[in-house]
């Protein structure tokens, strides 16, 4: 939420629910900038208390993708994402985009992509970073013995995300 409180542009958000747990997402003229794990409620009390201008339309198209992707409909996004970060957290986030649906990198096949074999923990790092989480797909990568790392929004909802494309079995 911190990122949206540099610019003081009218947001939209959407919350869609069916996953489990809320899901709100934050837009801007310029594209998806969060997604957060929560309810609608608690983004807008956060937009209130900083006098940032908001409409809430729960038509959204990120919201209708995601909704797409839930039901199993969708398995690539193409709306416009409008995030903030360093040189590399952008880096690491466009190199996530690559990771098809279904299939799952490690962090270190990620550095080594990049050219940085050795950044393996940036590149986790950054992950943990990413604000738009599912459409930037930071939860197709996991350690390189196979295990699911981290995720923002906690294991669970990274291992629901996975089973969900069918790319995940529990050990």
């Amino acid at each position: 939420m911190e990122n949206l409180m540099k610019n003081f542009e009218a947001y939209t958000i959407a919350q869609l629910d069916g996953f489990l747990c809320p899901i709100t997402v934050i837009a801007s003229s310029k594209g998806v900038r969060e997604i957060h794990f929560s309810l609608l409620e608690s983004i807008v009390k956060e937009l209130d208390r900083k006098n940032i201008p908001y409409s809430i339309d729960p038509s959204h198209t990120a919201a209708i993708q995601l909704k797409e992707y839930f039901q199993s409909r969708r398995k690539y996004f193409d709306v416009p994402v409008h995030v903030e970060g360093t040189p590399f957290q952008i880096k690491v986030w466009k190199a996530l985009q690559s990771i098809p649906y279904g299939q799952v990198r490690s962090y270190k096949d990620i550095a080594i992509e990049m050219g940085h074999a050795q950044a393996f923990r940036a590149i986790g790092r950054a992950c943990g970073a990413n604000p738009v989480p599912i459409i930037i797909p930071c939860h197709r990568v996991l350690t390189a013995s196979g295990s699911l790392g981290g995720f923002s929004a906690g294991i669970e909802i990274k291992k629901a995300l996975l089973h969900l494309e069918r790319t995940y079995r529990d050990k």
